[in-house]
């Protein structure tokens, strides 16, 4: 039987916690992108897929700066029909809101939503989604960090 351990990484070594590389800082603008499309590179960034050292049990992953979130788009009808529930542990307490109107109030939320549903439920993802950084406006506050255009 084949062990994970030799799927883990290229040289076959399993990572531990301490031994992550460096993060590295990207930033992605989002305008007039589709909303999955951007969402699926960023996941894979903050999940660490595009290192070699990619270990599903670490977090290896880098930080995500995604700029201009209230211009990205939505195919078809979508803005009217798509619809985002919750639950606010109430009785009765489902709501609702329309994919637009999501927009107007929270086009961070709308973003961090669709990057969520494509990382890993606990812990881990949690930790992993702390990576990233959506802003509306074209600016952000981390050029401190000097991050690197991340192509989609």
């Amino acid at each position: 039987m084949k062990t994970e351990s030799a799927k883990l990484n290229q040289k076959g070594e399993v990572i531990i916690g301490d031994q992550v590389e460096p993060r590295k800082w990207y930033v992605v603008d989002a305008a007039g992108q589709r909303l999955g499309r951007v969402a699926t590179v960023v996941a894979s960034v903050l999940r660490g897929k595009n290192k070699p050292t990619y270990t599903p049990h670490v977090d290896t992953g880098d930080f995500v700066v995604v700029v201009n979130v209230d211009k990205i788009e939505l195919t078809g009808q979508k803005w009217t029909t798509k619809f985002y529930h919750w639950h606010t542990g109430y009785p009765g307490g489902l709501r609702s809101i329309r994919a637009d109107k999501l927009r107007e109030k929270d086009a961070e939320q709308l973003f961090k939503h669709a990057v969520k549903g494509m990382l890993p439920r606990g812990p881990l993802g949690r930790r992993m989604l702390k990576k990233l950084k959506a802003y509306s406006a074209a600016e952000h506050p981390h050029d401190a960090q000097q991050p690197k255009t991340l192509s989609l």
